[in-house]
């Protein structure tokens, strides 16, 4: 599977995203922010993955707009966060996102979780959004199969990514199968664990096979996986290492034990328990 960073994945509405992105969840607003997205963007990364709930949305417009390229070859993805979920507080939220990031567009919006007895709602002011030309896509985060279920009785349009927490630790192997299925991409935050697991005996010998890292490895597997992943890291030597993984391939062997390697294992919050 030979790719590189600036490898694109179709989405189910014809908008092609960026298959290898920088997510900025936890990395501090200013500076730190504006210094990892530059030096991202000058190794090559076209895709930028913040939220409201980050606090750092205006950080990654300013990194963007001071970059040098063009804003219709970078990625955007931002998101709806749970106390802005309903139609009009959505609508309004999304103005925001957009007047805060300072940009003319907003290429990906996602619903950041499913809270309960509003997601309807919610979902028809994405399909407002989407028909205002001011977000290119729509799309869902943390969205268990019964989430997605639940929400085709209802959608006109089909949301185009869930970006979930996936891992070969959390490796969601059915709820792959279902976006699959429907022509959705899945999309991975925390491919990395946090660090949690970085020191698998396992992965580190596949990584000194292939003289790589162990985070290497895991992000090469979710490439392999035919999915979207969004490494984060703020420190400049991280950022730069983790692009470098179209250098090498993973083989069946190699596959086969990291898909063997779940354990339902999250760093983040549990949407299985959001009903």
């Amino acid at each position: 599977m030979a790719r590189d960073i600036n490898y694109k994945m179709k989405m189910n509405n014809g908008i092609e995203i960026p298959q290898f992105g920088l997510g900025v969840y936890l990395t501090k607003s200013g500076r730190e922010c504006v210094n990892a997205v530059t030096w991202a963007l000058e190794a090559g990364y076209r895709h930028i993955d913040t939220a409201k709930a980050y606090g750092n949305e205006s950080e990654v417009g300013e990194a963007v707009r001071n970059s040098g390229i063009k804003r219709e070859d970078i990625f955007i993805t931002t998101k709806l966060w749970n106390d802005d979920h309903g139609y009009e507080s959505a609508l309004k939220a999304f103005d925001k996102s957009l007047k805060t990031l300072n940009t003319d567009h907003i290429d990906l919006y996602l619903i950041h979780w499913p809270v309960k007895g509003k997601r309807k709602d919610s979902w028809k002011a994405f399909e407002k959004i989407y028909e205002s030309g001011y977000c290119k896509s729509i799309g869902v985060s943390n969205y268990q199969i019964n989430h997605l279920q639940e929400l085709f009785s209802y959608a006109n349009t089909i949301p185009v990514i869930d970006q979930v927490e996936f891992s070969p630790y959390n490796y969601q192997k059915d709820l792959l199968d279902f976006c699959n299925k429907n022509k959705i991409l899945l999309e991975a935050y925390s491919p990395l664990t946090r660090t949690q697991r970085l020191d698998d005996p396992k992965v580190l010998t596949i990584a000194k096979k292939h003289n790589k890292t162990v985070a290497q490895v895991l992000i090469r597997w979710a490439i392999e996986q035919e999915i979207v992943v969004i490494p984060k890291s703020a420190r400049k030597e991280r950022i730069i290492e983790n692009s470098n993984v179209f250098d090498f391939e993973l083989d069946v062997t190699d596959m086969k034990i990291l898909n063997n390697l779940d354990e339902g294992f999250r760093v983040s919050w549990d949407p299985t328990t959001a009903d």
